[in-house]
């Protein structure tokens, strides 16, 4: 009898601790994550922002990856922008096209007691309009949304999706650290392009 208890005992301490190891996904998020703070992308896990599509093709919905590369001695306009059908656009609700051909109007808000204001820019800030993404084929599919201000560029996308085998099959761990490096290239490209145009 003394046998059968103490198999018990062995059987639940073994059983709590597999409860404890994180899953194959998330051993594998970690992986990801870990990289690109390496490589200096400096990864967050954040509410969908709601200028962009997340789960259920919903805008606002659900978590997502922010990846976010600081570039010193740079300044770049506060911009945002979509995917929609492979390309760059700027996100609709953020630009008013309708009252002047040379100028977009970009909302801020400015006090407490006033909803919103205006803020006209030149067209030419918008370099990236209809520029294809041009990422690697694992991460492509997954990109939502691109923001940048002052010396920041991010993107937003389902990283979470690119470890599922589910969506992702061709996962393979020795890619994590080749595809952030391209991620981390077209970053660079694109600020150095909205910089130029400014």
């Amino acid at each position: 009898m003394g046998m059968w208890i103490a198999i018990l005992i062995v059987l639940f301490v073994l059983g709590s601790m597999m409860a404890l190891k994180p899953s194959g996904i998330d051993q594998r998020l970690d992986k990801l994550r870990m990289t690109a703070r390496r490589l200096q992308l400096n990864p967050k896990l954040v509410t969908c922002p709601d200028w962009i599509k997340g789960k259920d093709n919903e805008y606002g919905r659900g978590m997502m990856g922010q990846y976010c590369l600081i570039l010193e001695d740079t300044n770049l306009p506060f911009i945002r922008y979509q995917v929609i059908d492979g390309q760059w656009r700027p996100d609709s609700s953020f630009v008013d096209t309708t009252t002047d051909d040379n100028k977009l109007i970009v909302p801020t808000a400015i006090r407490a007691n006033q909803s919103h204001a205006h803020t006209a820019v030149k067209k030419t800030n918008f370099s990236l309009d209809k520029m294809p993404l041009d990422l690697p084929v694992s991460i492509e599919p997954y990109v939502k949304g691109l923001l940048t201000k002052a010396n920041s560029i991010v993107i937003y996308w389902e990283d979470i999706a690119y470890v599922r085998p589910a969506t992702n099959p061709a996962y393979q761990q020795k890619l994590i650290e080749s595809d952030l490096l391209l991620l981390k290239q077209k970053l660079e490209e694109w600020a150095l392009q909205m910089q130029k145009s400014l």
